[in-house]
């Protein structure tokens, strides 16, 4: 919101506070907007409640993001929570190695790792609007995921050198992206059974080389697949004989 648009009147002391108080103001409604968001949704946290939790007075929240739709909207959608997509991405170059295109792609799963524990109330709050729907999910997908899968898609078939996406190629791209979220969706489970792997400055890093290791490998073998496997062959699991050691 720009400041022409935004109420005159400030009742958080006498006067307005100069820019660098009210950025730490309008930083610490967004922190505690998305905690208690993110903790009981839209609906049942009220502004009063964010103000008291911040330190700050409600008419703040009115002069820096003009009501609790916008504030929720902000924590929403801000950088605090993840970089947005760009419908034409630098890494869909035709120069641009496939191993260096990945590890560019995966940044935007990465990068918000390094942000904390605003990383994880962010997909806590995402978990929370697709059970209470106020739109903001709808229009996520619209205007970021979308696009971010279409380029994918673009990308993929570039290295599978195909004329145009099938249903296979959207299982592959939605299977990769996959990669990417269960760093976040499932950060609770790898903490439980594995949390050396978020531990130690290099621990994002090691994340985003696998990731990109797993879909060269993924794009390899399916590469490989549709060498071998006549067109519109229906994919099916390997058998297993009763008694027989799995792999």
């Amino acid at each position: 919101m720009t400041d022409q648009h935004r109420p005159h009147t400030y009742e958080e002391g006498t006067r307005a506070p100069g820019r660098a108080d009210g950025e730490a103001t309008r930083e610490r409604l967004l922190l505690t907007a998305l905690r208690l968001f993110a903790q009981r949704g839209f609906s049942a946290t009220s502004t009063r409640e964010i103000a008291q939790a911040a330190g700050a007075n409600v008419a703040a929240i009115a002069y820096h993001f003009g009501d609790k739709a916008g504030l929720y909207r902000a924590a929403f959608f801000e950088p605090l929570c993840e970089p947005q997509a760009q419908a034409e991405p630098p890494w869909l170059s035709h120069n641009m190695p496939l191993a260096e295109a990945f590890a560019h792609y995966f940044a935007v799963f990465v990068e918000p790792l390094r942000q904390g524990e605003a990383s994880r109330l962010c997909v806590q709050l995402r978990m929370r609007e697709m059970l209470e729907p106020t739109g903001l999910w709808a229009e996520e997908i619209a205007n970021d995921i979308r696009p971010l899968h279409e380029a994918l898609l673009v990308l993929l078939m570039r290295a599978l050198e195909l004329p145009q996406p099938d249903d296979d190629l959207q299982r592959l791209a939605l299977c990769i992206s996959a990669l990417g979220v269960h760093l976040h969706v499932g950060r609770d489970v790898a903490d439980a059974v594995a949390p050396q792997l978020h531990l130690g400055p290099e621990a994002n890093t090691k994340w985003a080389q696998c990731l990109v290791w797993q879909a060269q490998a993924m794009v390899e073998a399916e590469r490989v697949r549709r060498s071998t496997q006549p067109e519109d062959a229906p994919l099916k699991p390997r058998r297993v004989r009763a008694g027989a050691r799995k792999p």
